[in-house]
C-alpha cells in the first residue's frame, strides 16, 4: 500500500501550468520593451539628424553663404540706375561736326519686377501695346519668352522722341516692371553724303552681347563704318545712380552717382567740303548716265595716306538704321538690284583699263624693259599666230610719253609680253610689282570688308581657270583687262605711289582720337612698302600723266591754275562688251597734295563721264571756279557716237 504525502494546511504547492503561464508574460514584455527601446533610439537618431541638418543649414547659409544672400537683400533693397554714356562725336578735319547724339527714350522691361501672375502681366501687355503702338501678342511674346527672374533689362520700344515721352512718363508709371530709359540715338549729318565712311549704330543683338562685355540689351553699338571699326572708343562708359527702395520698388533715398564718361571723339582727314562735292558730281552723272549702275570716288593725300573723301553710290541714309530700321525696309535694301549696301569704293572689284598703263610704265623703266626714250611703231594692231591684239586707234612711232598721254595698247602689250625690239616684263614681274603698288591686298583702311581684289599670275590661273597661261594672257594684263581686278581705294593709293615718288601709305580715315578730358592720340601715318621703284623712273611717269592733261584726254583741264597730271581709262568687262569709265589724277603736280580715282560703273568711255566729274571736283578742291557742265550734251554726244 502506497503511502501519500500530506501537506500541512497552509503551504502553497506548485502549479507547473500556472508557473509556465507567468514566464511566458514575462517575456512577452520583456520584448515589448525592447521595441520600445528600438523605436525611441530611432526616434532620437532621427530627432538628432534633423537638428544636425538644421545647424549645419543655419551653418551654410550664415557662415558659408551669408555674403551671397546679404548681396540678393542688398540687390532688393539697394538699387542702380543705368546713366547712359553719350557717344562720342565724329567730325571732320575742320571741325564740322558728321554724328552727333540727340536725345531719345526707350520703353524697357525687367521680368523680375513683373506680376508672378499672369493674368496680371496680361493686363501690362493690353497697355503696353496701347500706349506703344505694338501688337499686343508681339509684346506678351518678346517679355513670356525670358527668364522670369532675371533682373536683366529687355529692351521693348527704342526711338521714342521726348514728345512722346513726356505722355508715357505718366502712363507707364502703374506698370509694375515697366521703366522709360533715357537715351541717345545717333544723327548723321548728309547722312546718305558720309555713310560710305560712317556707318551706322544700331541696338545691340543677343549674339553680339555675348561675345562683347560691359554691354546690356539696350545699348546702341556700332554695325558698319567707322561707328564699327572704332566702336571701343566711342562707347564711353556709362554711370550709375544708386538708390534705396522699400518692398514695392518706391524711391526712399539716393545714396550716390557715378557720371558717366562720354565717348572719344574722332576727328577725320576727311575734307567735308570736298565730299559734298563729290557726292553732287557723281549722283547727277547717275541721274544724267542711265547706263550707268553705280559711281565711286576716293581721294587720299600722297604725302601721308590720310583719307580726303570716298563716295560709293547709290548709298543710303544711315540715319534710318538709328531711328531703327524696319525688317522690311532692310530687306528692301539687300535685295535692291543697285546694291547700296555695297560700299564700291573699297569692295567692289572692277578691271582697271588703261588706269593700269602708268603702273606698268613704272615697272618697266625699273626692270630696265623700256626707258623714256624708247620707241615703237604703232599700226593699230598686232598679230600673233592666228590672234590678233587691237589698238583703239594707229598711234605711229610712239614713246613712254605718247603711249600714256594718249593711251595707245600696242606701247604697253610691248612692255607686259614683249613685242618687236621691246622683250616684255613678262607675268610674273607684272604681279610681283602689281603687288607692290598695293593691288590684290588688304590695304588695311580703317573701315570694314575690304576686298583684296585679284592680280593673277601662272599659278593662279591654273588653280583657279585649270588652264596654262598665255601670251594673250599677259597682253591683257598689260591693259588692265583680263583677270585683273581692282578696288577704287587700291587705284588711288597705287597713283598716289607715282605722285609721291616710291612710298605705298596705308590708307587711313581717322586723323585724331580725343577723349572725355580733351587728351589727343594722333593716328600716326603708316608705310606699306617703299623705294620699289625709284623715283627718278616716277618722275618720268609723272610727266607722261602730265601730257595727259596739257595734249590728251584730260585737256579739259589744263587751263587750272593748278597743274593736274592724270590718266584715262576706259575697261570692258562681261560678255556684251561694256565699260567702266575711269580716271585717275594728282595735283598739284610738282608737289602733290591730292591723288584721286572716279569710276563710273558700266558709264562707258573715260573721257565722257569720269574725266569731267574730276575736273569738277578738283576744281572746288581747289578753290577755282568751276564751269558749269551740261551733262545733256554730253549724254546727247555719246549717244550720237554710238
Amino acid at each position: 500500500m502506497v503511502k501519500r504525502k500530506r501537506f500541512k494546511p497552509g503551504t502553497e504547492i506548485e502549479n507547473p501550468i500556472a508557473f509556465s503561464s507567468i514566464a511566458g508574460q514575462s517575456e512577452e514584455l520583456n520584448d515589448q520593451k525592447n521595441i520600445i527601446r528600438s523605436n525611441l533610439a530611432v526616434f532620437w537618431f532621427f530627432l538628432n539628424l534633423i537638428l544636425l541638418i538644421i545647424v549645419g543649414r543655419v551653418f551654410y547659409l550664415q557662415a558659408l553663404k551669408g555674403s551671397y544672400y546679404q548681396k540678393i537683400a542688398e540687390s532688393n533693397r539697394i538699387k542702380n540706375v543705368e546713366i547712359k554714356a553719350p557717344r562720342g562725336l565724329i567730325t571732320d578735319r575742320n571741325g564740322e561736326i558728321l554724328a552727333s547724339n540727340i536725345p531719345s527714350f526707350d520703353v524697357v522691361f525687367v521680368p523680375s519686377e513683373m506680376p508672378d501672375n499672369y493674368q496680371d502681366r496680361k493686363k501690362i501687355y493690353s497697355s503696353l501695346a496701347e500706349e506703344c503702338d505694338l501688337d499686343e501678342f508681339s509684346v506678351e511674346s518678346i517679355i513670356e519668352r525670358t527668364n522670369r527672374k532675371t533682373q536683366k533689362k529687355y529692351l521693348l520700344k527704342d526711338g521714342i522722341d521726348y514728345e512722346k515721352a513726356l505722355v508715357l512718363i505718366e502712363n507707364l508709371q502703374n506698370l509694375q516692371g515697366v521703366y522709360l530709359e533715357k537715351t541717345a540715338k545717333r544723327e548723321y549729318a548728309d547722312g546718305e553724303v558720309f555713310s560710305s565712311i560712317l556707318g551706322y549704330t544700331g541696338k545691340i543683338s543677343e549674339e553680339e552681347l555675348k561675345t562683347m562685355k560691359g554691354y546690356s540689351m539696350t545699348d546702341y553699338i556700332g554695325k558698319n563704318g567707322l561707328e564699327y571699326t572704332y566702336e571701343k572708343w566711342l562707347k564711353g562708359q556709362h554711370g550709375r545712380l544708386r538708390m534705396e527702395v522699400d518692398s514695392n520698388g518706391s524711391v526712399k533715398e539716393e545714396l550716390g552717382i557715378s557720371p558717366p564718361v562720354s565717348g572719344n571723339k574722332l576727328v577725320l582727314n576727311i575734307d567735308s567740303k570736298l565730299q559734298k562735292k563729290s557726292f553732287e558730281v557723281l549722283n547727277k552723272v547717275l541721274e544724267i548716265n542711265k547706263n550707268a549702275k553705280g559711281a565711286s570716288m576716293v581721294a587720299v593725300d600722297p604725302r601721308n595716306g590720310a583719307v580726303l573723301a570716298l563716295v560709293s553710290l547709290p548709298g543710303y541714309d544711315n540715319n534710318l538704321f538709328a531711328d531703327g530700321i524696319s525688317s522690311e525696309k532692310y530687306s528692301e535694301f539687300l535685295n535692291n538690284p543697285a546694291n547700296p549696301m555695297l560700299n564700291r569704293a573699297i569692295s567692289g572689284e572692277y578691271p582697271p583699263g588703261s588706269i593700269f598703263k602708268p603702273l606698268l610704265a613704272s615697272m618697266g623703266l625699273e626692270e630696265g624693259v623700256i626707258n623714256s626714250d624708247t620707241t615703237l611703231n604703232c599700226s593699230g594692231s598686232i598679230s600673233v599666230g592666228q590672234w590678233s591684239f587691237r589698238d583703239w586707234k594707229t598711234h605711229g612711232i610712239t614713246n613712254l610719253n605718247k603711249a600714256i598721254s594718249e593711251s595707245c595698247n600696242i606701247y604697253f602689250y610691248a612692255v607686259g609680253g614683249g613685242w618687236s625690239n621691246i622683250a616684255g616684263l613678262g607675268v610674273d614681274r607684272m604681279s610681283k610689282y602689281s603687288k607692290y603698288f598695293g593691288l590684290g591686298n588688304i590695304l588695311g583702311i580703317d573701315i570694314p570688308w575690304e576686298s583684296s581684289g585679284t592680280i593673277p599670275d601662272a599659278e593662279w590661273k591654273f588653280k583657279e581657270i585649270g588652264e596654262k597661261w598665255y601670251i594673250g594672257d599677259s597682253y591683257h594684263m598689260s591693259i588692265g583687262q583680263g583677270y585683273t581686278l581692282v578696288t577704287p581705294l587700291q587705284i588711288a593709293s597705287a597713283i598716289a605711289v607715282i605722285a609721291n615718288e616710291g612710298t605705298l601709305y596705308q590708307p587711313e580715315i581717322v586723323s585724331k582720337i580725343i577723349n572725355s578730358d580733351g587728351q589727343g592720340r594722333k593716328i600716326e601715318k603708316q608705310v606699306i612698302r617703299s623705294d620699289f621703284i625709284s623715283g627718278d623712273n616716277l618722275r618720268k611717269v609723272k610727266g607722261a600723266m602730265r601730257e595727259t592733261v596739257t595734249r590728251g584726254s584730260g585737256v579739259s583741264m589744263s587751263d587750272m591754275e593748278v597743274e593736274v597730271a592724270g590718266k584715262t581709262g576706259t575697261a570692258q568687262f562681261g560678255a556684251e562688251e561694256k565699260t567702266h569709265s575711269w580716271f585717275v589724277s594728282f595735283a598739284p603736280f610738282d608737289d602733290p597734295e591730292i591723288a584721286t580715282v572716279v569710276l563710273i560703273e558700266s558709264g562707258g568711255e573715260g573721257h565722257d563721264w569720269a574725266t569731267p566729274a574730276t575736273e569738277q571736283i578738283l576744281r572746288e578742291y581747289f578753290d577755282e571756279e568751276p564751269e558749269e557742265i551740261d551733262w545733256s550734251k554730253i549724254k546727247n554726244r555719246v549717244e550720237a557716237r554710238n
